[in-house]
């Protein structure tokens, strides 16, 4: 299992791409591709069938598509610029992510 310095719910800056200088939320994360779902970057366009049965609507859908993971940067709350994320042990030996730039813990 590949392990990612981005998690769920983290706040990311995209650094390369047609997205280049965006932020958005992590919504997903597929391990299997290297790929993320960030919320409001790399948005497409998806043409949908309308179903009757289940009651949905057909036309134009506008979604996100996942991004590779080497295309973002994680944000740090403190000092709020993209940053490359270190890992370190607490005081009780507790495993967490630090900001290589102010060295506060992320989440």
């Amino acid at each position: 299992m590949k392990q990612f310095r981005i998690h769920k719910d983290d706040k990311v800056q995209v650094i390369a791409g047609k997205d280049k200088g965006k932020i958005g939320k992590v919504l997903k994360i597929l391990r299997k591709h290297d790929r993320v779902l960030v919320e409001k970057v790399n948005l497409v366009k998806r043409h949908t069938r309308g179903n009757p049965y289940s009651g949905q609507q057909g036309g134009i859908v506008e979604k996100e598509a996942p991004i590779h993971v080497s295309n973002l940067a994680v944000v740090c709350d403190a000092c709020a610029k993209p940053t490359r994320v270190g890992y370190k042990y607490t005081e009780d030996g507790k495993k967490v992510r630090f900001c290589k730039k102010c060295n506060e813990i992320i989440k």
